[in-house]
């Protein structure tokens, strides 16, 4: 959607090159998942400098001498640091972000020792598995996520990353919560694309909903009488665009989940009426394309 947004606003043609840019942009998914996953890691490894150096002080304390290290020591911390799977996917994908920007792992890990989350956390200096993972579930929902800083730094970083982060953010704590064992090789770093049909369906929609855009603008002309066509938000006939392109192009996909994603997308991103709008649109053209036979879907109930 936004991909053909940014077609119309910049008067371009060039499918091919917007259709690169496209999947540049998810392929961008990847980093942000990497990037983000790796603040724990740095954060964790940014303390343990900072343990070594306070015991190593000249005057230091009873308490920098022999530090609590159960941060540090965090089971989750230690198996997200061993996991090969991770390992591999940030060499490959050569994300070295904190080293190039360690002062934000620096301000992350303040504002971490400044929460009473911690505070509770390092109240006695005993890990386990279960209260080191709701750790650093709970670390990671409500202070890592929330940092404005960290935020803003990853909107200038890369502006299509905007609309993605709460994706994927929202994968990471799922994948913390499944996390049943110590075993790093447990966790694995997730496939952009779940199979080849997987990005080859992204590739369709975008070239079929570009090449036919003016064919499925006819669908639902006569749909709106109350509304000139210039009245209506350029994102909604987009979205309309899309949905009539999957419902006309797409056998296998059924009515209802086109019409759930599309509304959803709808109530993110356009109007706030226009969920009702497109809601109204879409079930009078269903019912117009299976009287008329012109909607085929292939499967056991995908109407």
């Amino acid at each position: 959607m936004q991909s053909i947004y940014a077609m119309h606003q910049s008067g371009s043609d060039n499918m091919e090159k917007e259709e690169k840019f496209l999947f540049y942009s998810i392929d961008n998914i990847q980093d942000l998942y990497l990037i983000m996953l790796s603040s724990l890691i740095e954060i964790c490894k940014k303390e343990a400098v900072f343990l070594h150096l306070s015991s190593k002080k000249h005057l230091a304390t009873a308490a920098e001498r022999n530090p609590n290290e159960k941060f540090v020591k965090n089971k989750i911390f230690q198996l997200l640091a061993e996991s090969n799977s991770l390992s591999i996917a940030l060499e490959n994908r050569k994300i070295n972000n904190w080293s190039l920007n360690d002062d934000y792992i620096i301000l992350l890990l303040n504002d971490v020792k400044a929460s009473d989350l911690y505070k509770n956390y390092m109240s006695n200096n005993v890990n386990t598995f279960e209260e080191d993972r709701q750790f650093i579930i709970d670390l990671f929902e409500n202070v890592i996520v929330p940092n404005e800083k960290l935020y803003e730094y990853l909107e200038d970083d890369k502006l299509t990353w905007v609309d993605d982060i709460p994706v994927v953010n929202t994968h990471i704590v799922k994948q913390l919560k499944a996390i049943k064992t110590e075993d790093p090789d447990d966790f694995r770093v997730p496939k952009l694309y779940k199979d080849v049909e997987d990005k080859d369906f992204a590739k369709d929609l975008f070239r079929r909903t570009v090449l036919n855009e003016t064919a499925f603008a006819k669908e639902y002309d006569d749909k709106t009488p109350n509304w000139d066509s210039e009245r209506i938000a350029e994102i909604d006939t987009i979205i309309l665009k899309m949905a009539i392109c999957e419902f006309l192009k797409f056998p296998s996909i059924p009515v209802k989940v086109t019409l759930n994603e599309y509304l959803e997308i709808a109530k993110e991103y356009s109007t706030p009426k226009s969920s009702i709008f497109i809601n109204g649109i879409l079930d009078n053209l269903v019912k117009e394309l299976t009287a008329n036979k012109k909607m085929v879907k292939v499967g056991r109930g995908l109407m």
